[in-house]
């Protein structure tokens, strides 16, 4: 027979026991979460990315916006405004152009954002207490963005009349900017989201399916038996790709249809065009998902790789949302690899400035370059992996 204290010295230890496996069990839990690389990307890579890129480009102020300028006059006081535009940080001027016909190359390239016109005879109209005016012309493919700008311009004339003028030329409104919207008048928003949207939405969609597809052949076991089948690889990925590549045609039409039909977006460029660019993205999203194909092994990685690598990139990188020379500078040398900037800025120039294809011929150069240098990565990728 147990004396009372044993007894309850037994009872202590059993108590004990499960509160020693518990602890045991949590330490074990830390250590598989260390061990494993992916859930500490998830835990601590995500949110740091997360913030750091968040910080770095949602910015409210505007800097280093390439503006044109058009002075007619050629005196000091268009000067000084001048000099305090491209002082101000806000501006930088990217030409100073001497005719009216190169408004519309300068805003159909993308070159600038603004330009200022300044009237002839502007500082003897001053002097003589006449009104001297001062056109403001947008580029408001990006409202929010020109509506800053504007706001900026105005101001930035504003604060030298009130400090240059003399008191009697102040009072006859010395200086009078006049603010014009080029493409989007309106000032609509939506103007802005549907080729953001579009961008967003192919890319997802054509890489993420296409990366699933393969990738579930890799994990069901079909794919050794795909191989030794009469098809040759290069057939296997081509009936792989084919179908994610109609769908995404079609997607692409129905959003330039809903687009067009239901926010009124207008289409001034070709048809033809915008759909030969949209073709060509849709190839360069699915050489993406080709080539995370190769890289990985699960369906999970795939669409986490799809979803992390590609989704958050593309809305804060790509000038969707955020403009690109808001950001950092390295920052701006990582959006050079982002395909969305580029189908942004062609699709923005055809279907609301109506600039055909000898003014996107780069960003369209770019894409087909990106192209053929993700499927190299994934053939050479691909013949180590049979190897």
């Amino acid at each position: 027979m147990y004396s009372a204290d044993e007894y309850n010295n037994c009872s202590n230890t059993a108590k004990q026991l499960p509160m020693k496996y518990f602890i045991a069990f949590i330490k074990k839990e830390f250590q598989h979460i260390f061990r494993d690389r992916r859930t500490l990307l998830i835990l601590f890579g995500m949110p740091i990315t997360q913030v750091l890129l968040f910080g770095y480009v949602i910015k409210n102020e505007i800097k280093d916006a390439s503006i044109a300028i058009h002075d007619k006059s050629h005196d000091y006081q268009t000067q000084a405004i001048s000099n305090k535009l491209v002082s101000s940080g806000y501006f930088m001027l990217s030409e100073q152009i001497s005719n009216q016909d190169d408004y519309e190359r300068l805003f159909r390239s993308g070159k600038v954002k603004e330009i200022v016109v300044f009237e002839p005879n502007f500082a003897q109209k001053t002097g003589r207490g006449e009104v001297a005016k001062i056109n403001i012309i947008m580029d408001a493919t990006e409202p929010n963005s020109a509506t800053m700008l504007s706001s900026y311009t105005s101001a930035i004339v504003e604060s030298y009349t009130s400090s240059n003028l003399l008191e009697s030329e102040r009072k006859n409104m010395g200086v009078k900017p006049h603010i014009r919207m080029l493409y989007n008048s309106e000032l609509k928003d939506v103007f802005m989201f549907v080729p953001g949207i579009m961008a967003l939405i192919l890319l997802l969609v054509s890489a993420m399916m296409t990366s699933l597809s393969i990738v579930r052949e890799k994990e069901m076991g079909t794919m050794e038996i795909l191989l030794v089948s009469p098809l040759k690889p290069f057939h296997i990925v081509v009936g792989k790709v084919a179908p994610y590549m109609i769908l995404s045609i079609l997607n692409a039409v129905a959003i330039l249809l809903i687009g067009t039909l239901v926010f009124g977006l207008p289409i001034r460029g070709g048809l033809v065009l915008i759909l030969f660019e949209s073709i060509i993205y849709i190839l360069v999203a699915l050489s993406l998902g080709i080539l995370i194909s190769t890289l990985v092994k699960s369906q999970m990685v795939a669409m986490f790789i799809s979803m992390f690598a590609l989704m958050l990139p593309t809305t804060l990188l790509s000038g969707f949302i955020f403009p690109i020379e808001n950001m950092p500078k390295i920052l701006q040398y990582l959006t050079l690899i982002m395909p969305p900037r580029w189908f942004i800025v062609i699709i923005k120039a055809v279907m609301l400035k109506g600039a055909g294809l000898l003014s996107v011929w780069k960003e369209t150069l770019i894409l087909v370059g990106m192209i053929a240098t993700l499927l190299s990565i994934s053939i050479l990728t691909f013949k180590k992996r049979l190897n």
